[in-house]
């Protein structure tokens, strides 16, 4: 009897590739963003990820004797520099303003320039209040085209684009916003920022009387926000940045707002000039500009 031969087969190992992770409904909605949006939505919350991290931190520095203050201000420039290095990564010829960093030229020829705010709302996240934001937004020459307004914390995340509308995005889908359809302005709720100065605390408290209530939430960009979502029906203010209203001044355009100063001025440069600003709807805008004019002389 013969023997047996067995068959030598060789056995090529399978290559086991790692399962990507499905897309979530969000990654998906900003996919279909456009492309200048698509980079400031995920430069903001690619930020907001160390934001979330280091606000959890806050409240325990709350009671040592240093304080939050240097821990904050860390955390501010830490999203800052995370901010700007994902722009220039996607833009590297486009300008930048920014709150710590301050300015970074355009390449020669280059009309664009990044607004960035690290942290709008700092003595909020100090305190460990969730009412902060981090906010961009995109100038080509004088004009705002884009804006991001983007609370890590509670996940809202605001956006505009020129002549397309304004959103909030939520995990049910994109939310077109509109302004406050209200027409009474003693009926109306009204946001400012600090009375800090003299000039602010005679701008609200002689706007106090004449409309329903004031409120202060310590965050312009927010605020801004509110007023494009219809919560607020007005915002006016003295003492800002352009990097503090950038953003919210497209919010509340695109979501059938007017903007201007005091003087009825509706270019951002005439806003950042006068130290003034004025955010409501159609209806509201002439007896609310009216109260101020008067109460300024101007």
């Amino acid at each position: 009897m013969s023997p047996i031969t067995v068959e030598k087969r060789s056995i090529t190992p399978r290559v086991r590739t790692k399962k990507e992770r499905p897309e979530t409904r969000e990654e998906k909605m900003i996919a279909t963003l456009s492309p200048h949006l698509n980079i400031m939505v995920n430069a903001v919350r690619r930020a907001g990820h160390s934001m979330i991290r280091d606000f959890g931190e806050v409240s325990s520095l709350q009671v040592s004797q240093k304080g939050p203050y240097d821990f904050v201000s860390n955390a501010d420039l830490f999203a800052e520099k995370n901010i700007i290095s994902y722009l220039k990564e996607a833009r590297p010829d486009y300008g930048f303003l920014s709150e710590e960093c301050g300015e970074i030229k355009a390449a020669e020829n280059c009309r664009m320039k990044w607004i960035i705010d690290p942290i709008d709302g700092t003595t909020n996240f100090v305190h460990a209040i969730p009412v902060f934001a981090l906010s961009i937004a995109l100038i080509e020459d004088d004009e705002v085209i884009c804006g991001v307004i983007y609370n890590p914390v509670t996940n809202e995340l605001y956006y505009a684009e020129k002549g397309k509308g304004a959103f909030l995005m939520t995990p049910g889908g994109n939310k077109r916003l509109r302004v406050s359809g209200r027409t009474k302005l003693a009926h109306s709720l009204i946001g400012s920022n600090a009375i800090s100065n003299p000039r602010s605390q005679d701008l609200i408290m002689k706007t106090a009387t004449r409309v329903a209530s004031i409120r202060f939430n310590g965050c312009t960009t927010l605020s801004l926000a509110a007023v494009a979502a219809g919560q607020l029906d007005g915002y006016v203010a003295c003492q800002f940045k352009l990097w503090d209203i950038a953003a919210g001044y497209l919010l509340v355009k695109e979501a059938g707002g007017f903007v201007s100063d005091f003087n009825e001025n509706r270019g951002i440069a005439d806003m950042l000039k006068s130290q003034g600003i004025l955010a409501t709807n159609m209806a509201l805008k002439d007896n609310l500009s009216q109260i101020i004019r008067r109460k300024h002389d101007i």
